[in-house]
């Protein structure tokens, strides 16, 4: 607010006492006259009554005009838009009032300060709020819901806020632990349930109860915690354990067994000693083949998520771990065949480990390939990658962003091939379809676990194609260097 000009301003009220004191001289003046001439006293009496009344009316006229112009004032300041106030006094303002509408204007910018920093620490929470990962839900006494965040409302949908929240969990014991929680007939808990999908989720359910008087007029906050994740590591762990258990109890069995019975009635039967001693061989190594996966597998999974710096060149790896294998295919009458494309780029990589997942590829090949068969290899550099290998590969990260092209390298045999509903599940540990024949063949189950996770490491995919009777195919794709 701004004070009126002094060149226009009211007479301050010690100028107008003093005003007032010199127009009241001459009516002294006609008292005095009065003490000495009677005639002149009821003169001078209406006189002074008259010059009275009208300072007393001047006085109030003033100070009242003040008033009104201060309340003009006020009405101004508690406009909504700052911009619109008019801090100039519409009419002249005595300097108490101005004084006075002054403080209020102060005041005013005071509010005007602090009601926009409470507009951006709203903005804030918000920000913050919308920006969690994790669902959550505002819920009133009525247990409506007031708020819902972005990740609850991709969810459960758009349509959420305003509804009973059995419209958005219809869980029992998620509905019974809030309306417990807003009687106050139980500490607040936590809750889990299952969410059915497709895909199944697993959530854990905290409720806190928020004053009554909180913003959206919400008693209740739910934070809903994806644990799906952890779940599904639980359960492999224990499915782990599990089938760990049951591989090493049969070798192991059997060397008991074996042994028991050299010591025993074998142990004179030359015959029998050498025949049981060619079985608990075979079993030790099986025994030996499973340990070692599994440290190759723990090791690789522990650096999965450290990006390998080394500059591959893959048609060398193929064409040694080929080498390698040949007389494994030799023996079994197979033949290895490579068509290896010229030129091919290199790729950032581990070769021990990209030798790992190709001899475990060209391997499986050979074993499933028909007697006399074949196995074809053949590496190509592509510009792209198919859409579904996104989808493959490790968390949807098919590429860094830094890849120039890809890679890719099939491994095709010419076996009784894989139903397709086994086709999803081949990358799980110590899943076959076909147990007996797996073992025979000196399989472990772990193979194509270890190499998912090698080519998780190297942000590359497996892609597996099989047709009952002709075979299969299994097609890795790799971004190049740039």
């Amino acid at each position: 607010m701004v004070a009126p000009d002094t060149s226009g301003a009211p007479v301050p009220l010690p100028r107008l006492v003093r005003a007032v004191v010199l127009l009241q001289m001459p009516v002294m003046a006609a008292v005095l006259l009065s003490m000495w001439s009677g005639w002149l006293a009821p003169l001078a009496g209406l006189g002074i009554f008259v010059f009275s009344a009208g300072a007393v009316g001047y006085l109030i006229r003033r100070h009242l005009s003040g008033l009104e112009a201060l309340r003009i004032q006020v009405e101004n300041l508690a406009r909504d838009t700052p911009g619109e106030r008019n801090y100039s006094p519409p009419i002249e303002i005595p300097a108490t009032a101005a004084g006075l509408g002054q403080a209020v204007a102060n005041l005013d910018r005071s509010w005007v300060q602090r009601g926009e920093e409470l507009r951006i620490l709203v903005a804030a929470n918000e920000g913050i709020l919308e920006a969690i990962p994790d669902p959550l839900i505002l819920i009133d006494v009525r247990r409506r819901i007031t708020r819902a965040n972005s990740a609850a409302r991709a969810l459960f949908g758009e349509g959420i806020v305003g509804r009973d929240l059995a419209a958005a969990i219809r869980h029992p014991d998620v509905l019974e632990a809030a309306e417990e929680g807003l009687a106050g007939r139980r500490a607040i808990r936590t809750v889990d349930f299952t969410w059915p999908g497709p895909p199944e989720r697993h959530f854990s359910v905290r409720f806190a109860l928020l004053p009554r008087m909180a913003p959206y007029g919400s008693d209740m906050l739910l934070i809903l915690r994806d644990v799906t994740a952890l779940k599904h590591a639980e359960k492999m762990r224990a499915d782990f354990v599990a089938n760990v258990s049951h591989e090493l109890r049969t070798p192991l069995s059997a060397i008991l067994g074996f042994t028991e019975t050299l010591r025993g009635p074998a142990r004179d039967d030359p015959e029998a000693r050498d025949r049981f001693l060619g079985i608990m061989h075979a079993q030790s190594q099986r025994m030996t083949r499973l340990v070692r996966d599994l440290l190759s597998l723990s090791r690789i999974e522990e650096s999965e998520h450290t990006l390998p710096t080394d500059r591959v060149d893959l048609s060398r790896v193929i064409g040694s771990v080929a080498d390698t294998l040949l007389l494994q295919a030799k023996a079994k009458g197979t033949t290895i065949e490579l068509d290896i494309g010229t030129g091919l780029p290199p790729v950032t990589g581990d070769s021990d480990q990209l030798a790992q997942v190709f001899q475990n590829l060209i391997d499986n090949a050979i074993k499933y390939s028909k007697s006399n068969g074949k196995v074809r290899v053949v590496a190509r550099a592509a510009s792209q990658a198919p859409p579904r290998v996104a989808a493959t590969s490790a968390a949807g990260r098919a590429t860094d962003g830094h890849a120039q092209g890809w890679l890719s390298i099939s491994i095709a045999d010419d076996g009784e091939g894989i139903p397709r509903e086994h086709l999803p599940r081949l990358t799980e540990r110590f899943y076959r379809v076909d147990a007996a024949r797996s073992r025979q063949l000196g399989g472990t189950g772990l193979g194509l676990a270890i190499v998912k996770h090698i080519l998780n490491r190297h942000r590359g995919a497996l892609v597996i194609d099989s047709e009952l009777g002709h075979g299969s195919v299994f097609t890795v794709w790799l971004p190049a260097s740039s």
